[in-house]
């Protein structure tokens, strides 16, 4: 089987390629980790006009999906940009509000696909990741959601562009299933970190190019091509278990692409760090934004533990 995209789908991608390189999203990330929005705000519109957000709600409430492989196309790109803000969430609470009937959909899902409404979505009683920006919170609970009238105080994160805040109880419940919103959660955290992984490889690639030492670039040094080699392979491996899960949508073949395309990208991140020294982690050096990014995606929607034993569980199945 080949993974390749079609011409329409990279078209898809080098538009929000171009999109956010002009958007300059470094100064983005460093506004949004002080709690200034508005920047961030103004690139979440452009990418909603691009569509990205529509792309998990279905045509019926004014969104193009759902398209499972176009939006994992779309978040190799915002990772690769390290575009700050609730995306997986936003798009975790669309497929929750399709799954919870057409009476909340129809009232909800418009503005999402639209991106006039930032969602956040977490486990009832956990920590919501940007609950202070989001207009929409939801709590997940097996076989309901919760509106959440509100947040409580911001926490530190690993990720200081990752806001945590607890959800304010009450609000509206609604029974919904959840389990094909952890699907598509967990796709879009893959394909995000795949894409944190290649802006990571390829900073450190340049870097090592212009980086001397004993009077020739690092980068000529065979030690130094076997690490980056070793990143390569691993997230080459996993581009097509992303683009091949989102193919087939089984949770099995999500988590096993979460899994290798966030642990090739935390395992990129190591190599970065030790090939840029201690000034790869200084919050004024711009690699500091994937690097931490990385570790957080590693846990996020589903530790490498939990994805594992779904593969191992699908594994002993013999209807997988």
């Amino acid at each position: 089987m080949r993974f390749l995209l079609d011409p329409e789908q990279r078209a898809f991608a080098a538009s929000l390629d171009a999109l956010l390189t002009a958007a300059g999203t470094p100064a983005v990330v460093r506004d949004w980790s002080r709690g200034d929005h508005a920047s961030g705000r103004a690139l979440w519109s452009r990418i909603a006009e691009a569509g990205v957000f529509a792309l998990a709600v279905p045509e019926a409430y004014e969104g193009l999906g759902p398209l499972p492989v176009e939006l994992a196309v779309a978040f190799v790109e915002l990772g690769r940009h390290a575009v700050p803000g609730p995306l997986v969430e936003t798009i975790t609470a669309a497929v929750l509000l399709t799954e919870a009937g057409p009476g909340i959909a129809k009232r909800l899902l418009p503005g999402l696909a639209a991106g006039e409404t930032m969602a956040t979505v977490a486990t009832d009683g956990a920590y919501a990741l940007d609950g202070d920006a989001a207009a929409l919170r939801l709590a997940l609970s097996p076989g309901r959601i919760r509106v959440s009238p509100g947040h409580g105080p911001v926490r530190p994160s690993l990720d200081p562009a990752r806001r945590l805040t607890p959800l304010a109880p009450g609000g509206e419940v609604v029974d919904a299933a959840t389990d094909q919103a952890l699907v598509w959660a967990r796709l879009a955290t893959a394909a995000q970190a795949l894409g944190v992984g290649l802006a990571l490889l390829d900073r450190t690639v340049a870097y090592v190019k212009q980086r001397r030492q004993f009077g020739v670039p690092v980068g000529s040094f065979q030690a130094v091509g076997h690490r980056l080699a070793d990143a390569r392979i691993a997230l080459e491996f996993a581009r097509p278990l992303v683009f091949g899960a989102a193919l087939t949508m089984r949770p099995a073949d999500v988590a096993a692409a979460k899994v290798t395309a966030c642990e090739a990208a935390y395992g990129t991140a190591r190599t970065a760090l030790q090939l840029h020294g201690a000034i790869g982690y200084t919050a004024e050096c711009d690699l500091s934004l994937w690097l931490t990014k990385a570790r957080a995606l590693r846990t996020a929607w589903g530790d490498p533990e939990a994805c594992r034993a779904l593969v191992v569980s699908a594994a002993g199945d013999r209807r997988w």
